[in-house]
């Protein structure tokens, strides 16, 4: 089980911010209003006892729930994020073979089309392949785990596997991903990064019976990445790691009014930053949202 507390949240943002401060990011005025306002989240009675036990579950009924609005509740603002780099990582592939693993709603099985590929999705979820399916009627689509992938060796020329690593780890999936590519074939990831999953970004859903439940969600470290990919004969060939922001946010507008609840438990850890808009941005504004990585298997 995972216990989340909201004012354990509030607090850790403030000591990141802090932190941040520490390392001179901030100015002493900052420092003290992190320090005042800590003062403030003991004091505050709306914060009490309201903890709660959420249990790991498979990410298959999450994303049946999820599937329907998928494209517009994620895509805001890491869609935006990725698709740019992934495109810039394959500018220049020829057309060949593409899969698209954990293809989802098919964002990525269309993409690779319109470059002229022949696209393949696979996808854990029967119902977000169903969308795939109609965005992408000349795909060929399969119900499938990134772990044990049904294809052939060497039958790929990409694979493009974006924000599904988190769920899994990642040694047998780069182990499928080095077998299914052909050599000299380039593999572009876009994960959420392990700092954005401890910031709170993952997957919830409440159960059967109103239950708090989370999708399996792992961190991992930018280590793992290498050490998976460059044990398989995976060549570095890339690797972002851009900072985001909330959708039509402005570096510089000026900071909504702090919100006066903290919302259900459905909409954390969101509704908790609105309780502390400051010290959100500013840890947002500092640290990474994704991680992307272009790798290329050698071809020797």
């Amino acid at each position: 089980m995972i216990y989340q507390d909201p004012l354990a949240y509030l607090l850790g943002l403030e000591g990141l911010a802090l932190l941040d401060a520490w390392a001179g990011d901030h100015d002493q005025a900052f420092t003290e209003a992190r320090l005042a306002e800590v003062r403030r989240l003991l004091d505050d009675d709306k914060l009490r006892g309201r903890g709660v036990l959420a249990e790991r579950v498979s990410t298959v009924a999450p994303y049946r729930r999820w599937a329907a609005s998928y494209d517009e509740e994620a895509g805001g603002g890491l869609f935006a994020m990725d698709e740019p780099v992934v495109a810039g990582y394959l500018d220049g592939r020829e057309p060949g073979v593409a899969l698209d693993a954990a293809c989802g709603t098919g964002r990525f099985a269309e993409f690779l089309a319109r470059r002229g590929h022949k696209v393949i999705g696979v996808d854990s979820s029967p119902d977000m392949l169903a969308y795939a399916r109609q965005r992408v009627p000349d795909g060929e689509f399969h119900l499938g785990e990134l772990e044990r992938l049904p294809l052939p060796d060497a039958s790929a020329d990409v694979i493009v596997c974006a924000l599904a690593l988190e769920h899994v780890p990642l040694q047998p999936v780069f182990a499928e991903f080095a077998r299914v590519l052909r050599p000299g074939g380039d593999l572009v990831i876009s994960d959420m990064h392990y700092d954005q999953i401890t910031r709170g970004s993952v997957i919830s859903m409440r159960g059967p019976t109103g239950e708090p439940c989370i999708a399996t969600t792992y961190r991992h470290p930018l280590g793992d990445y290498l050490r998976a990919a460059l044990s398989l004969g995976l060549q570095v060939r890339g690797c972002e790691e851009p900072q985001g922001k909330r959708p039509g946010e402005q570096p510089d507008e000026p900071l909504p009014e702090p919100a006066t609840e903290i919302g259900d438990w459905r909409d954390w850890p969101f509704s908790l930053m609105d309780y502390l808009p400051s010290v959100a941005r500013a840890s947002r504004g500092r640290r990474p949202s994704l991680v992307i990585w272009h790798f290329r298997l050698s071809a020797a």
